[in-house]
């Protein structure tokens, strides 16, 4: 039985004919580290029900933990195949010397792991997780159209790549008759815009560029639940592991931002998180907005977020812009 859902918005993702739901559920920080199977399910079946058909995960996310967790959820689940688009990221795949970035060798031997943790015969996307400056570029793109080619992927992308180095995959890509990357996964939120506002601009028109952003809520700045001196002993700032994320996102400018946010998301009657959802998926250029959680309630209210967009209008949009200020100048990084 397919899981779309009336409330539920879809997207193709970038140029291809494939349909992501525009609200998507990851693994990153929860499964494996937070989460176990049985509750790894629920949510995964709350997302399910809503209409989300998107499932995003990675080698390095746990050791490896994250991909065994949403396996197993899904096996016991019984979801139809064809139903649902799984994602997986190559880069950080362990300690030896060859486990690690994006050489053929690992991105086979990493995509061949990937799928034995998640129990499945294929990915719908695989993407590599970070630009890898020792391999050669023409490397990484033989390799990734050769797990095409097999059947374990069906496309590929790359994650918080430079628009150059995507504009050097496609043009080789091009060169040798390849298929280039599909999607990107940036980091985009209300404090985090440059690279998909500025940088990536060239790309939407021409190569299609998807993108499938992730830390919509800053790590969980724009919810509201942080203070100066207060950090929720369950959320993810206060995991030892994210040490260096509470320092740089708990800064007074970013709970200064927040704090302007909340009049805003009182006056649409929506919580603070659902503003920042929305906000995300305003942008045309977003194919899908991946969203974390540990809690039903935290499903339930990012589902809020798709009757928020439409009362995004301009005016609601400029407030916004006046509250954070935080658009970039487009101009000042080409001058």
């Amino acid at each position: 039985m397919s899981n779309e859902a009336p409330g539920m918005i879809y997207r193709h993702l970038g140029r291809t004919g494939l349909k992501v739901s525009a609200l998507s559920y990851g693994a990153w920080v929860t499964f494996g580290n937070q989460i176990g199977v049985p509750q790894a399910k629920k949510l995964m079946q709350q997302c399910w029900d809503g209409g989300i058909n998107f499932f995003d995960n990675a080698e390095v996310y746990a050791d490896g933990k994250a991909e065994e967790v949403m396996g197993a959820a899904i096996k016991e689940l019984g979801w139809k195949r064809s139903d649902y688009v799984i994602s997986t990221k190559i880069f950080w795949g362990g300690k030896g010397v060859n486990d690690k970035g994006l050489s053929r060798k690992h991105i086979i031997e990493g995509i061949k792991a990937s799928l034995k943790r998640l129990q499945l015969d294929y990915v719908d996307l695989i993407f590599c997780h970070r630009p890898d400056t020792t391999t050669p570029i023409e490397e990484t793109v033989r390799a990734m159209n050769f797990v095409i080619d097999q059947g374990w992927a069906f496309y590929w992308g790359t994650s918080e790549w430079t628009a150059q180095q995507i504009t050097e995959a496609w043009a080789i890509a091009d060169r040798l008759n390849l298929i280039g990357p599909a999607m990107e996964q940036p980091e985009y939120s209300l404090l985090e815009r440059k690279k998909v506002e500025v940088d990536y601009a060239p790309l939407y028109k021409k190569v299609g560029l998807g993108l499938t952003t992730w830390s919509p809520l800053a790590s969980g700045m724009l919810t509201g639940k942080y203070a100066k001196d207060h950090v929720p002993a369950d959320s993810r700032l206060a995991l030892e592991m994210y040490k260096g994320l509470k320092e740089k996102k708990l800064i007074e400018a970013n709970l200064d931002r927040v704090d302007k946010l909340k009049p805003i998301a009182k006056e649409l009657d929506c919580t603070l998180a659902q503003l920042a959802l929305a906000w995300c998926l305003k942008n045309s250029d977003v194919s899908t907005v991946i969203t974390g959680a540990t809690k039903p309630e935290q499903i339930k209210d990012n589902f809020g977020a798709l009757n928020v967009v439409p009362m995004l209008t301009p005016e609601v949009l400029e407030k916004i812009e006046e509250a954070v200020g935080t658009k970039p100048d487009a101009f000042a990084v080409y001058r």
